[in-house]
């Protein structure tokens, strides 16, 4: 018999895992609690198993935990689970990228053993990536007993494990926001400089894309180093400056950014030479 596994918090991540933990047989999954009774059922009908429920003492004793809460509550949830379930032995494990296990501490203390399971894409849309789940990367880090409960039932789904320093979750999890967040905010950039030029934005994303897709498809193939292009790779600083000084002009806070990514960039020439 699969190991029971109840949820607290299923929003897109936890209601995705929990669809592919019960289809996959890995776990049971048994209660599922979060803000509201509507949205508990509605997770549980995503998740195809389960129960809704409105009350964390409306929970039984499971082999296993998934907190699948905001950042800042899993520490403050944790320690309501810990007061209100028998946790001694039981799997206790969250889905941050930014928080390590060690906010699953009040668990800890109760005889669980804690992990953090962080599926390195976007959820945005849950059931495409339900459906789409193989070959997703997880960083994993956490106690060794929870991880050799946690890493087959991951694999299980499809995933692929990497296991990560905990006392490196922030800077782990930064890195995701440089290879997403970021690198929207430094297209969004690119556009709008060019629709400044006088380029409608279609056009504009037209422009810009085969530059970024075959850019990232340099990165990738090739490493960083070997991939980086332009002025600053060829040491023409003097085209650098006059292109600081002109979106500055345009835009103060394109200009920063413009700055700030130079000097990022002269640093990675100087490892490319």
């Amino acid at each position: 018999m699969a190991p029971s596994l109840n949820i607290i918090g299923a929003g897109h991540v936890g209601r995705v895992l929990g669809r592919l933990f019960a289809a996959s047989g890995e776990f049971e999954v048994g209660a599922v609690l979060t803000r509201s009774a509507a949205s508990a059922a509605d997770a549980v009908a995503f998740i195809g198993a389960g129960q809704a429920v409105t009350d964390i003492a409306q929970m039984d004793r499971a082999d296993a935990w998934m907190l699948a809460v905001p950042d800042d509550q899993i520490a403050a949830a944790c320690a309501r689970l810990a007061a209100a379930v028998p946790l001694a032995g039981a799997l206790v494990f969250h889905c941050s990228g930014a928080k390590s296990s060690l906010e699953l501490d009040a668990a800890a203390q109760a005889g669980a053993l804690t992990a953090s399971a962080h599926p390195i894409r976007s959820f945005a849309d849950p059931d495409a990536v339900a459906h789409g789940f193989g070959g997703t990367w997880c960083g994993v880090e956490g106690a060794p007993g929870a991880i050799a409960m946690l890493e087959p039932a991951l694999l299980a789904i499809g995933g692929r494990v990497a296991q990560i320093d905990a006392s490196a979750k922030t800077v782990y999890h930064a890195a995701a926001v440089f290879a997403s967040n970021y690198l929207v905010t430094v297209i969004d950039a690119a556009l709008r400089a060019y629709q400044a030029a006088g380029i409608p934005e279609a056009a504009a994303r037209e422009l810009a894309r085969p530059l970024a897709t075959e850019t990232l498809a340099n990165v990738f193939r090739l490493g960083p180093e070997s991939a980086l292009s332009g002025p600053i790779a060829r040491g023409d600083m003097a085209t650098v400056a006059r292109q600081q000084a002109a979106v500055a002009t345009w835009d103060p806070g394109a200009g920063r950014l413009y700055e700030a990514l130079a000097e990022a960039t002269v640093g990675l020439a100087a490892r490319r030479h």
